[in-house]
Formats: structure tokens, C-alpha cells, sequence
């Protein structure tokens, strides 16, 4: 490896980087919140895909409260640093929280997906779903708005990126103490959701 890199003009540690950027643009649910470092979902990812042949660079740009305008605003920089080939985007789940208008909340992630697409990323829509508390029609509207920007934007969808987590009998089992974020038992069945996706986004 270390002929062929002087061969070609380049360092062996940029010779042995995965040709693949998968950049993770989340929240608290993706930035690792109350966890052991190394243990959320997007290692899991991570690993799935070496195991897979899919070895890739991942980035966590994930950030804990963040928003959709928040991943607007920081969204940019990010495809000029990293170039990346796929933009997962992990985002609203604090927008409804706050009760942010839901119309807002579609406009910025259709942004973020057709600002990828147009810095040459495929992209992969994490879809999230309010408790039955916030009433059935707030709740329909709010799973409706992944769909329709998944389906405007030519982005990949995972309806519900908690299934298997917050919809079961006793989900309290797999949430932290505040019941709002899931615990370490709750992550591969987190990146079992999104990994499915993955191998025709990532093919050359």
C-alpha cells in the first residue's frame, strides 16, 4: 500500500481512507446523549458497515437540543468540510417538542435534503413520530411531513427511526430516567433501522 501511495502522490493513511463520507446531521438521539461514548447508534452503524464491505468515514455532527434550523444553519459548512456521499439527517423531533410550526419544520429539512443533493449527496431522511399525548391529528400531520419531503426532495425515508423502541408494550425498558432518551440497549435496534437503507445509497 505504501509503494502504491508514493506512486500515486498521496500519504498511505489518505491511500487507506474509505472512498464513502456518511455525515450524521441529529440530535440529542445521535450525539451520543447520556451514554458511554462509542456506544450510540451511529457506532453501531459505523461497524455494520465495515462488516458489510461498506467501510466509510463517518462523521457525528450530531448536536444534543438541536433543531431543524439548527441543521440548516450548520449544514453548509458541513458539505465543505466533509464532501460527504451521504447526509443522514436525524432532525424535529425538538421542533415539536417546542411546538415549533410544523410548516417550518418541513421547509428546513426539504433545504438540508436538496442542499446535499446539490453538493452531490444522497441523502437519508430519519423519520420520527409524537406520543399520543399531542393528539392524533398533530401527530399524523407531523409523520406526514418526513414523507412528503422524502418524496419531494428524492431523499431515502426510515418512517419511523425509534420503531421497535417507543412503540412497544413497556418502552420505558429502553428509554433513560427522563424517558425521553434511549438508553444504551435501545441503540442497535436504532441502527437496525437505518441499515437497511444504506447499501443502495452507498453503491458507487
Amino acid at each position: 500500500m505504501a509503494g502504491l501511495a508514493a506512486v500515486l502522490g498521496v500519504s498511505p493513511a489518505q491511500a487507506a481512507a474509505p472512498a464513502r463520507t456518511v455525515l450524521v446531521l441529529g440530535d440529542s438521539l445521535s450525539a451520543e446523549y447520556g451514554l458511554r461514548r462509542g456506544t450510540g447508534w451511529v457506532g453501531h452503524m459505523e461497524k455494520w458497515l465495515t462488516d458489510q464491505g461498506l467501510a466509510s468515514r463517518v462523521v457525528n455532527a450530531s448536536v444534543s437540543g438541536d433543531t431543524t434550523s439548527g441543521g440548516r444553519s450548520r449544514l453548509p459548512a458541513l458539505l465543505a468540510e466533509h464532501q460527504p456521499t451521504l447526509v443522514i439527517i436525524e432532525l424535529g423531533g425538538n421542533d415539536a417538542l417546542r411546538g415549533l410550526p410544523l410548516k417550518m419544520t418541513e421547509d428546513n429539512l426539504a433545504w438540508m435534503a436538496r442542499t446535499a443533493r446539490a453538493a452531490g449527496a444522497r441523502v437519508l431522511l430519519l423519520g420520527m413520530q409524537m406520543p399520543p399525548n399531542y393528539g392524533r391529528d398533530y401527530a399524523e400531520r407531523f409523520a406526514g411531513l418526513y414523507t412528503r419531503v422524502a418524496k419531494a426532495e428524492k431523499a431515502a425515508l426510515v418512517p419511523f427511526f425509534l420503531r421497535g423502541v417507543a412503540d412497544g408494550d413497556d418502552p420505558t425498558r429502553l428509554f433513560q430516567a427522563d424517558r425521553i432518551h434511549p438508553n444504551e440497549a435501545a441503540q442497535p435496534i436504532m441502527a437496525a433501522n437505518v441499515t437497511p437503507a444504506l447499501p443502495a445509497l452507498l453503491k458507487k
